[in-house]
């Protein structure tokens, strides 16, 4: 009985899809569906396929170009992000693209120094070459990572406008200094009541910069607006830096809801900035699928989890628009636990029971599903399934605790994009361990 509903729905399937044969056309039915969306949000099944990649960077200029998108904002630290906005606006001291991707230290290095983001970064600053400044495109950060990077950004910033205003800065940021450049032990101390949380700190000074803002915008025309935003979004960055800190010794529900909270307040920061040159900014998202798939369509759910695709629809509805990725097998940039060498691994084929695994069996090989709408089909994908997600680590041999999780795919995401076969991101700096990975294109039967 399941073996023929599932050939139905696999017809049904074959029938709705549009294949992706790399041709120019590829994106139309998706260019139509995303309408007159203010934000599109783009996934990725892991963070470190090429192919997630280098689609995610199609479908956004052809955004830009036909649609007047304004701005992408990465899941990636504020100042490492601004440093790439500072350079494909035509700013700054980077002199190419690889440059300006160097403040991408921190492991995963390969999530955005890697090929695919580097001739992305080249044809941003090329189009923006063209265009004047109210039109320029910016790259910005969501993430909430750089608690030390952020303080020292804001004291950067001080000392060129208000030398005084820097020094009760380092005295407040100084909180931190025992811990020197681990934020993981300031949050073990602070949560375990060792040392006095620094909160109070770096609400104070995020309070005094705010209050200080109108004085400091008015300093130098356009730059000074800019330079501000990036400093009281850095300090915006250390209070909730130094929360996420201190929740990660508490409940893994409570640190994710406070980084996924944060992503989404900077989306709010950014709109209200673009919105003094553009009447009504339009805002790509690039995150892994479980940041910006609905998490009330998951298991997360369950777990009293939220996550920026779902305080996005709360927010702006329908003019918010989710698209997911997925893939059955290949090879995927990724460590063997946190802060290990990069590794090309193998992405073991779909577990039976998940959408991927339902994906390859239509043989379409890539193609994209519009899941709007009440078409027979997709309404067939209601039910819940298993779904993939690999991040930075990949664990193979757990696979199924580590990896896969339960969904409602049309209620998670408004489009997928199925590609079957995937090969790994390319880093910047191979490592040999990475170079080491690419195994014969008989794996796994060849002995």
């Amino acid at each position: 009985m399941t073996l023929s509903i599932d050939r139905g729905l696999c017809d049904g399937l074959r029938r709705v899809a549009h294949p992706l044969t790399g041709g120019r056309g590829d994106f139309d039915p998706l260019m139509a569906l995303v309408g007159d969306s203010r934000f599109v949000l783009i996934g990725e099944a892991s963070h470190g396929t090429h192919e997630f990649y280098r689609i995610r960077a199609e479908i956004t200029k052809r955004l830009i170009r036909e649609k007047g998108f304004s701005a992408i904002a990465v899941e990636a630290d504020w100042p490492d992000a601004y440093r790439v906005n500072r350079y494909v606006q035509g700013h700054g001291s980077d002199t190419d693209g690889s440059q300006a991707l160097g403040g991408f230290k921190r492991f995963p290095q390969w999530m955005w120094r890697n090929a695919d983001v580097l001739e992305f970064v080249g044809w941003l600053r090329d189009y923006n070459d063209t265009m004047q400044i109210p039109r320029k495109v910016g790259f910005y950060g969501l993430d909430l990572y750089s608690l030390h990077a952020s303080m020292d950004a804001v004291l950067s910033y001080l000392r060129k406008v208000d030398p005084e205003a820097a020094r009760r800065a380092e005295q407040r940021y100084a909180c931190f200094d025992h811990f020197g450049e681990n934020p993981q032990s300031y949050g073990f101390a602070a949560t375990a009541g060792i040392s006095a949380s620094c909160e109070n700190e770096v609400i104070a000074q995020l309070v005094e910069l705010q209050r200080s803002a109108a004085d400091y915008a008015t300093q130098d025309g356009r730059m000074a607006a800019d330079d501000l935003f990036f400093a009281e979004q850095n300090a915006r960055v250390v209070v909730d830096a130094e929360r996420y800190y201190r929740a990660m010794f508490g409940s893994r529900t409570g640190s994710w809801n406070l980084r996924d909270q944060h992503m989404a307040s900077t989306l709010d920061s950014l709109v209200s900035f673009l919105e003094h040159d553009r009447r009504q900014p339009k805002i790509i998202v690039w995150a892994h699928n479980s940041h910006l798939g609905d998490a009330r369509a998951t298991d997360m759910s369950s777990r009293g989890e939220l996550n920026v695709g779902q305080l996005m629809r709360e927010r702006w509805g329908e003019t918010a628009f989710l698209v997911g990725f997925s893939t059955h097998s290949g090879t995927v940039t990724a460590a063997s636990d946190w802060d290990m060498p990069a590794e090309r691994k193998i992405v073991r084929p779909a577990l039976e029971g998940s959408y991927e695994a339902l994906f390859h069996q239509l043989g379409l090989k890539n193609f994209f599903l519009g899941l709007r709408g009440n078409d027979e089909a997709i309404l067939g994908l209601r039910r819940p399934r298993l779904e993939r997600a690999i991040g930075v680590i990949y664990r193979p041999e757990t696979e199924r605790m580590s990896h896969y999780f339960g969904a409602r795919l049309p209620h998670q995401f408004d489009a997928v994009l199925h590609y079957d076969v995937t090969r790994a991101v390319e880093p910047l700096e191979r490592t040999g361990l990475w170079e080491r990975g690419e195994l014969p294109e008989t794996y796994p039967s060849a002995l």
